[in-house]
């Protein structure tokens, strides 16, 4: 007995005493050498997957412009975790099925509306900090690609200029970030830019009520993007409601019983997120509250459009999220991080991931990914159900 507890005492210890990675070692730095500069990025083709980018922009974005980026709340723990908890459920790969057009079923509806692929820009503000013509290259990055943008209202660029990177013909389709407090004036002001700018829906954050505690973007006086304790209710959801004929999409959400009470008040999808770990530490991260609202109803899932993200980072984080009923799936940090290119970095940064998708899918015996069956991820290390 006192050896079992030895053991598991060493355990424990080992596991809280392992080193925080921010990133997987891709042999990125090792390929590129000692003595390659500071300051420099590496050559788009030798970013061979979306981590790397994260290397690139740490290397070549100045201290506090990385900084800003990659921060998280208090002992980041929430960050940790949201990259952590995909590789807790593993493949149960199913051998001998023909997957060899899988990567036709990467098309994706989101509000009624056609992308070419199950991911999307998540809204992150700042996009000025890693390249001069800031959000326009993700507006153009999207275009090309074919995926949603949801632009951040605290973005470097206006609601104005980012419409203005659109193309001419008008065909392409942007989603708007909004922050909501005590001023409405100033808030239908903002609903009415969106909309005179062709955006087609409205993405209410709903999570930060107020500041957090980011002590890696303190250190150079960075702020939160909202500062000011709001009142947010869903009597203000109502009324935000009433305020615009674009469709509000509520974003934040990391419980089950919120989603049964946006269900119930009508709201037309809802985005699973904790803020990438930057607001609250301990909060869930995506997969575990999908897997939540999957263990008490699945079938909430064909009741409301759910989006999530937070800590994706690889092909197969999509595709457990889409296992669980997830409509579609968001990346921020990584996009801004690709923007230090500039539109190339962006574009490269959705083929990487469209490949990896279809790949991944491929290898686990996925012949649709819109249609995932539960059992092909074993879900026991995080499910309270067992199932």
């Amino acid at each position: 007995m006192h050896s079992f507890i030895t053991l598991a005492t060493l355990i424990v210890a080992a596991s809280a005493a392992r080193p925080f990675l921010n990133e997987p070692d891709t042999g990125l730095e090792e390929y590129l050498g000692t003595d390659f500069p500071v300051g420099k990025l590496p050559n788009l083709t030798d970013i061979r997957g979306i981590p790397d980018f994260d290397f690139a922009a740490r290397n070549y974005l100045n201290a506090s412009s990385y900084s800003f980026y990659r921060t998280g709340a208090a002992g980041e723990w929430s960050y940790r975790n949201n990259l952590e908890a995909f590789s807790r459920v593993r493949w149960r790969p199913q051998a001998l099925n023909d997957v060899h057009s899988v990567a036709s079923t990467l098309p994706t509806k989101i509000l009624g509306h056609n992308f070419s692929a199950p991911f999307f820009i998540a809204p992150a503000t700042r996009a000025g900090l890693a390249h001069e013509a800031a959000e326009s290259n993700l507006v153009k990055g999207a275009y090309a690609g074919d995926i949603l943008y949801i632009t951040a209202i605290y973005a470097t660029l206006s609601i104005e200029q980012i419409a203005a990177a659109k193309p001419a013909n008008g065909s392409q389709v942007l989603f708007q970030q909004l922050y909501a407090a005590a001023n409405l004036t100033a808030v239908q002001n903002n609903l009415d830019r969106a909309k005179a700018a062709g955006s087609k829906a409205i993405v209410f954050t709903i999570d930060a009520p107020a500041t957090s505690t980011r002590h890696r973007a303190a250190r150079y006086d960075l702020g939160n993007a909202n500062s000011d304790t709001a009142t947010l209710t869903w009597a203000l959801y109502a009324q935000l409601r009433n305020m615009t004929s674009l469709p509000i999409i509520l974003k934040g959400i990391t419980t089950v019983d919120d989603v049964r009470k946006a269900i119930s008040v009508g709201a037309p999808a809802i985005y699973v997120s904790n803020h990438g770990g930057r607001q609250l530490d301990g909060s869930p991260s995506p997969l575990e509250v999908c897997l939540e609202v999957y263990e008490n109803d699945p079938t909430m899932f064909q009741k409301i459009e759910i989006y999530a993200d937070s800590g994706v980072r690889y092909g197969t984080d999509v595709l457990k999220l889409l296992a669980l009923g997830v409509r579609a799936v968001g990346l921020g940090r990584p996009f801004m991080y690709a923007n230090a290119y500039g539109v190339e970095g962006v574009t490269h940064l959705i083929e990487l991931l469209k490949t990896e998708i279809a790949a991944d899918a491929a290898n686990a015996g996925i012949q649709d990914v819109h249609r995932i069956q539960r059992e092909r991820v074993n879900w026991k290390p995080l499910t309270t159900n067992g199932f």
